[in-house]
């Protein structure tokens, strides 16, 4: 049996005529491995031939090497970036050398993701542009990262990033361009970032959800009904005219000519009298990014005729 210096320079003739992939008479069991950060892992390399010498090469460990027909590669807790471990082995027959590299992935999840208005605070105006950023904190590896924009629960725009290679974990930042409108008042935007890292990885895909972003925007008033009523009063009966709409900040109500006696609600938007006369009385509703007007034909009730 060769000692273990001989096996050491047999070793390192396959670094200077080896082959691989197709051709190569070597099975990594598993051929793909997905681990967290911090975990272990494990991986057997076998070969499919007679070999004098079987051994990994690996960044955060010595060359392991034997004559058996299988090597394993164990880590208790795998921290290396850049580890990127290969079997190789060394044949007595052509092709002498060979050699597999282990498709390996170590994955952080995100230490945070938030979402924010780029250079803005405060309530934004409907109609006009502003973007939005999602920021994911400490991710790897960023080219698995898929960002998923939402608002409430329906998804808006999604970032991929497989155009990166850094394979530690980095900050990682997607903007998102909307154009509010009243509609938007209220709703909630998040940012989900997601770790798509195969079959051999978590499933389902790991993801952190941002803190979701409650828009607030500010639109003129609206009316929610026809902008010109007509209303059929009975003379000493009381009637209502209902002007209330719908705005940010809320509408302020005026009405012309103001009818007397009248009651009103607490904003001004419905009024309530007794003593209406034909006519057209306009309610305008305001706030400060515009006006709004509603009419209302105020009609007598007609007699009916009195039968023969």
């Amino acid at each position: 049996m060769a000692n273990v210096a001989s096996l050491r320079w047999i070793a390192a003739l396959y670094m200077f005529c080896s082959v691989s992939g197709d051709g190569c008479s070597l099975i990594l069991k598993p051929a793909r491995v997905v681990v967290g950060f911090g975990e272990p892992v494990l991986v057997s390399c076998e070969a499919t031939r007679p070999v004098r010498v079987l051994g990994w090469e690996s960044a955060i460990s010595a060359a392991h090497t034997q004559q058996g027909p299988s090597v394993q590669w164990k880590v208790d807790s795998l921290i290396d970036w850049i580890e990127e471990p290969i079997c190789y082995g060394v044949f007595f027959t052509a092709p002498r050398q060979c050699e597999e590299k282990l498709n390996l992935v170590l994955y952080k999840n995100p230490d945070s993701v938030t979402i924010t208005i780029v250079n803005h605070t405060g309530p934004m105006v409907a109609g006009k542009e502003y973007q939005l950023l999602c920021e994911v904190q400490n991710v790897a590896p960023v080219q698995y990262l898929n960002l998923r924009w939402y608002r409430e629960r329906s998804e808006v725009h999604n970032r991929s990033f497989t155009e990166l290679t850094s394979p530690s974990p980095v900050q990682i930042s997607s903007i998102f361009v909307i154009t509010p409108s009243e509609a938007d008042d209220g709703a909630r935007y998040s940012c989900v970032a997601e770790l798509e890292l195969g079959p051999e990885g978590p499933q389902p895909p790991l993801t952190v959800t941002s803190k979701p972003l409650r828009a607030s925007v500010q639109f003129p008033p609206m009316f929610q009904s026809p902008e010109a009523e007509s209303v059929v009063v009975s003379v000493g009966g009381e009637t209502t005219l209902n002007c209330t709409a719908t705005g940010n900040p809320t509408p302020v109500y005026s009405w012309q000519p103001e009818p007397e006696p009248k009651k009103e609600d607490d904003q001004g938007a419905v009024l309530t009298s007794s003593s209406l006369v034909p006519g057209t009385y306009t309610c305008t509703a305001s706030n400060t990014l515009g006006k709004k007007s509603k009419q209302f034909t105020v009609k007598a009730k007609s007699k009916a005729r009195q039968k023969v």
